[in-house]
């Protein structure tokens, strides 16, 4: 399995890592613990050594069973990478069982250390490799909070910090100031061959900035695994409800026109989904929510398959710009945002405010 490494930093991670989501909330099914230790073995067994957790998935619950899953496996620590993610109160605002509503964010500099010390009791570890910021909007960025991360990472509490974006995608100016204001080695964002902003702008700043992205939300829901159909049903239990019309009646018509890339490089689409994803100057790692050990396995084996030629990906790229030439109701959707009055921008390269390495 490759590793790379987030920027200058010198925390060197998978380039797939399993996102630990899938065990704390019902999105994509009901998980028991021992199946969710089972993939996390596999995982593992397939070479994957990262892997991404949070603290409000479940309400600790995806945590507990990470850490039940590396003490019974009996792995070496320095063999493994934990990240996790603070700024969700679930203490005070737990929330519902299988809902989708934010909850109250709190963070504050000794919010994020409390946060902290009970992640490290549920994940049965003295440090975290990865900690970062979840669902951090501009407003509630604060030099105190980036001043503790720092001190924690010098106490050696946390190897990097960063920030995770979302939950919908966008945010641009989040990503990019993280990374350049106050120097965030981490950004995650939803990033994938059908949505590819902000992630190309963050991709581009982290190179100059010697920091790295990671990309979720790789499979653009389910489409670039091959499992949505244009007559596939959404519940109201999914959280793709989210998702307009477009993505899923266009999502299905751009896997077309992309299936002979992944037939003449030997592997399904899926694979061919972080393949281009791992060609990306200033990706780090694929924070994948791979949901049995199929889907674990061709995402693992994708770092082995042959990579896309130049001339396929500057292909690649026009088409896209182009929405595939399947007209203005196949672009991606409006990205999210705290700058702009509307809330929202149209989905579309910006070039970065800094100058690229």
């Amino acid at each position: 399995m490759l590793q790379r490494r987030f920027g200058n930093s010198d925390l060197e991670v998978s380039v797939i890592s399993l996102g630990c989501w899938f065990v704390g909330v019902d999105w994509w099914g009901n998980y028991t613990d021992q199946r969710g230790i089972e993939l996390m073995q596999y995982a593992y067994d397939q070479g994957i050594t990262f892997f991404d957790n949070g603290d409000a998935y479940g309400n600790g619950r995806a945590e507990s069973v990470f850490g039940r899953f590396l003490k019974e496996s009996a792995i070496p620590r320095d063999r493994i990478q934990i990240g996790s993610k603070f700024g969700y109160d679930w203490y005070d605002d737990p929330g519902e069982a299988g809902s989708h509503r934010e909850r109250k964010q709190d963070f504050s500099p000794r919010f994020m250390q409390l946060a902290l010390e009970r992640s490290l009791e549920r994940l049965g570890t003295d440090h975290l490799d990865l900690y970062m910021a979840h669902n951090i909007k501009l407003p509630q960025y604060r030099d105190d909070l980036f001043e503790a991360l720092e001190k924690l990472r010098e106490q050696g509490k946390i190897k990097v910090w960063g920030v995770s974006l979302g939950p919908a995608i966008g945010w641009r100016e989040e990503g990019i100031k993280a990374m350049t204001d106050h120097n965030a080695k981490a950004v995650q964002t939803v990033y994938n061959l059908f949505e590819q902003n902000p992630g190309r702008e963050f991709c581009e700043t982290a190179v100059a900035q010697h920091a790295g992205v990671l990309a979720r939300v790789h499979d653009n829901s389910s489409i670039l695994k091959d499992k949505v159909r244009a007559d596939t049903h959404i519940s109201e239990q999914d959280h793709r409800k989210f998702r307009d019309q477009a993505w899923k009646i266009y999502g299905v018509q751009k896997l077309e026109l992309i299936r002979h890339y992944a037939a003449d490089h030997g592997m399904n689409v899926h694979q061919l989904a972080c393949k281009w994803l791992l060609q990306q100057k200033g990706l780090t790692s694929i924070t994948g929510t791979l949901l049995n050990e199929t889907e674990i396995r061709e995402a693992a084996q994708s770092v082995d398959k042959p990579n896309l030629s130049q001339q396929e990906l500057n292909q690649l790229a026009t088409d896209y710009a182009n929405d595939w030439g399947l007209g203005d109701e196949a672009h991606p959707c409006d990205l999210k945002s705290s700058t702009d009055p509307s809330g929202k921008v149209r989905s579309g390269y910006v070039p970065p405010p800094v100058l690229l390495a």
